[in-house]
């Protein structure tokens, strides 16, 4: 489980830095390193980047409370849990690349498999897996 909670946060860490490589030749290096008080109109790629981050923050807080209680609670069905987790990572990899290339009815999906991966990782708490 560790592995899949470390997979999900370089992928968050990658978000981030991918936001900000794709934005920083329209900001400027020394706008960047400046206050940002006047930053450039973020591009489509730019902008569909910093979207994706912003929904993975949103759901991060939903992959790593079961994910991390997984590990301590005794009757936790581990390999469930872990299949979860992976399910989750998966799904937000496919998730962030549709975003990217504005694939719009795959992106939902992968969103939603996403959201059912940590429904299940929730149930499997309350013995209910």
């Amino acid at each position: 489980m560790l592995t899949w909670i470390a997979a999900v946060l370089v992928l968050y860490l990658a978000q981030i830095y991918l936001s900000t490589a794709i934005y920083m030749p329209a900001e400027g290096i020394k706008q960047h390193m400046a206050g940002r008080d006047n930053l450039p109109e973020k591009g489509l790629y730019a902008g569909r980047a910093e979207r994706a981050l912003t929904n993975l923050k949103e759901n991060l807080p939903f992959f790593l409370v079961p994910a991390i209680l997984s590990l301590t609670i005794r009757d936790v069905n581990l390999g469930q849990a872990v299949l979860a987790a992976q399910i989750f990572f998966f799904a937000r990899v496919g998730y962030l690349i549709c975003y990217l290339l504005a694939v719009p009815v795959v992106r939902s999906v992968l969103y939603f498999i996403g959201i059912a991966a940590n429904v299940y990782a929730f149930m499997l708490l309350f013995g209910a897996g």
